[in-house]
């Protein structure tokens, strides 16, 4: 698909909020402390919209096949057992709480994985989940691609046009003053002349980093100039700011490094994950606060996992490969 305009929509985001849905209701139902008002509210949502049915049908196979975790599909409803509350309330978090949390979580990574292949279709250069690859463009510029990205190169005699779908990519741009070159990501753009920077397309508040030069970053009407050592920040008013920051050190992941330093477990999990199929789960929000400093190989984020685990006290159990969950110790 090189070369072809594509509308808004194919522009936005792939997922179809009818499937989220589905699977929502595929994790819950599944959990051993599903309650009748939730069968209730299922059996309503079902009969809502006839692509309802066809979509937990979909998602439902789809949990079934993976066999990873014990089938609960839901019996017949039994007659309520006598309460002083009928209203649905969930109990606290327990055990069977957390299963629920695990069965959404590992359908979530499964769905990540199922819009990834429609980006990568979509694509001209892609990267798989762990992968890190690199290319040269038709002008001669340099392109890495991060874990599970891809783009689509819109290359004329006027410009140099770039939509990242997914994902993370560096460039290493060769000057052309007469065909400015031009990254998009979702709403956002970065116009450079000659420069190294990347751009990342999942949402984060740092979208945008420069190594070299400056770039021109636009965003629903707001505009920074990033130049050199500076990284774009998105504010919660959709507000875009240019701030110091260790670029370089944030594209360590292309020589298959992942640098921290005093980031929160938190965050470091979420970054582990874009490097591997399914989920990381963090159950313990205290133990998600403190503070990593460290550097870990991006091919091999078991062996990070279990560092964490050593150093931090962390709980690691790997439900299945597609879902890892992280606690406090027993």
């Amino acid at each position: 698909m090189a070369g072809t305009e594509q509308t808004d929509a194919e522009r936005g985001e792939s997922d179809d909020p009818v499937l989220e849905e589905a699977a929502g209701w595929v994790a819950r139902l599944s959990s051993a402390d599903a309650t009748e008002a939730d069968r209730a509210a299922f059996d309503v949502w079902l009969a809502a919209d006839p692509a309802h049915a066809a979509a937990h049908a979909e998602m439902d196979a789809l949990w079934h096949r993976l066999g990873e975790l014990p089938d609960r599909r839901p019996e017949a409803p039994k007659a309520p057992k006598k309460s002083k509350s009928t209203t649905g309330t969930r109990r606290g978090r327990g055990p069977r709480a957390v299963t629920g949390l695990a069965a959404a979580a590992l359908l979530a990574g499964v769905l990540a994985d199922r819009y990834g292949l429609v980006d990568r279709w979509r694509a001209d250069l892609w990267s798989g989940v762990g992968d890190i690859a690199h290319a040269t463009l038709p002008d001669g510029s340099r392109v890495d691609l991060n874990t599970d990205t891809a783009l689509v190169l819109r290359f004329t005699a006027g410009e140099r046009r770039i939509a990242l779908l997914r994902g993370e990519a560096s460039f290493d741009v060769v000057p052309d003053a007469g065909r400015p070159f031009t990254v998009e990501a979702g709403t956002l753009s970065a116009r450079a002349v000659g420069t190294r920077f990347f751009v990342r397309a999942d949402g984060t508040d740092s979208p945008v980093g420069v190594a070299e030069g400056r770039v021109d970053v636009a965003e629903a009407g707001r505009r920074a100039l990033v130049s050199a050592g500076q990284a774009v920040h998105r504010g919660e008013d959709s507000s875009l700011t240019a701030e110091a920051a260790n670029v370089e050190r944030s594209m360590a992941w292309r020589d298959g490094r992942l640098l921290f330093a005093g980031q929160t477990l938190s965050t470091v999990l979420a970054e582990l994950g874009r490097y591997r199929h399914g989920r990381i789960l963090l159950l313990d929000r205290r133990l998600g606060e403190r503070r990593v400093t460290g550097a870990f190989d991006a091919r091999d984020t078991d062996e990070a996992l279990d560092a964490i685990a050593a150093t931090m006290g962390a709980r690691i159990r790997r439900v299945s490969p597609l879902l890892v969950l992280v606690g406090s110790p027993l």
